[in-house]
């Protein structure tokens, strides 16, 4: 045991009885008396009672805490009733208002719900991803986009002749819009989170590469079987294909150069950052596209001379 008295030694090191501690306080030492005062001792109060309660407030912090350190932990639902509760429930845009409380929806947030509620049904009807592993889940997804898409498709197509457009046209504008729109939405909850802005980016691109390698090269070469099975050629006109595919390259390029700029320490990263670059690297994007949109419609029609 150490000293009590800093600098001195005390007899309490070789000797020391604990039976001294109760008897008469006045055969004490100074010493024992502080040692004694040290003592764990029994109150008035020798019993304690806990009753463990469970906080929904508290419950509902922890939740909104993991879905903001991990999403592809808390993203994903256990049964159909859960879905459609979901579904026809309006939710806020935010999970809270900074101080711990939950925010109520807004006007916006009314109108947007009933604006989307037939989607949002309309998509309670997909498996819970706690059936068969999520996999009824993804599968039946798969297929709803695969029929949204061709719907989107016809009515982007009757849209674009109905006002005069040319398909290649409607092609690049209006059908590209409706099928790519999911994927900016994809993007901007990885950009948001995600730590990196690989998740957000790699969404685009893979996707790109899924239109590019499957969309294209499956349907293509159940076409070339087909006419091959009935002994007719399989032929297809380019039309403008190679014109507005230079195009898109030549601003893909440009793009890329955009990026890389954006990972130099000064301007803050890929995504966001300072505002005097986040802005002006989202209008620059903006403009390349309707610069895309613009010269190849104006070389679909006569315009400008294409190859």
């Amino acid at each position: 045991m150490c000293s009590l008295i800093p600098g001195k030694s005390s007899h309490l090191d070789k000797e020391f009885d604990p039976k001294i501690l109760s008897g008469d306080p006045d055969l004490l030492t100074e010493e024992q008396r502080i040692a004694a005062l040290g003592r764990p001792r029994l109150g008035d109060i020798v019993k304690i009672r806990v009753t463990i309660r469970e906080s929904m407030e508290f419950k509902s912090t922890v939740d909104k805490l993991l879905k903001k350190a991990n999403l592809s932990l808390v993203v994903g639902t256990s049964s159909w009733r859960e879905q459609f509760v979901d579904a026809i429930s309006v939710s806020s845009g935010e999970d809270d208002n900074g101080d711990g409380e939950e925010k109520l929806p807004s006007c916006t947030d009314y109108v947007m719900h009933f604006l989307t509620i037939f989607w949002k049904v309309l998509f309670a009807f997909v498996p819970p991803t706690d059936y068969w592993g999520g996999w009824a889940c993804f599968a039946v997804s798969i297929f709803m986009i695969g029929v949204l898409t061709a719907i989107i498709n016809d009515l982007a197509s009757h849209f674009g002749c109905t006002i005069g457009l040319k398909d290649s046209v409607t092609a690049i504008s209006f059908v590209a819009l409706g099928t790519s729109i999911p994927d900016t939405f994809a993007s901007k909850v990885a950009a948001v989170g995600d730590k990196y802005a690989d998740s957000s980016i790699g969404n685009v691109t893979g996707s790109n590469a899924v239109n590019v390698f499957l969309g294209i090269g499956i349907a293509w070469t159940i076409a070339a079987v087909y006419h091959a099975a009935k002994g007719d050629p399989f032929k297809v006109d380019p039309g403008s294909l190679g014109f507005s595919v230079t195009i898109y390259c030549i601003f893909a390029l440009v793009a890329i150069a955009l990026l890389m700029i954006r990972r130099r320490p000064f301007a803050g990263g890929e995504l966001g950052g300072p505002t005097k670059w986040k802005i002006p690297t989202s209008i620059m994007l903006f403009l390349l596209w309707v610069l895309y949109l613009l010269i190849s419609a104006l070389e679909s029609y006569c315009h400008i001379t294409g190859f």
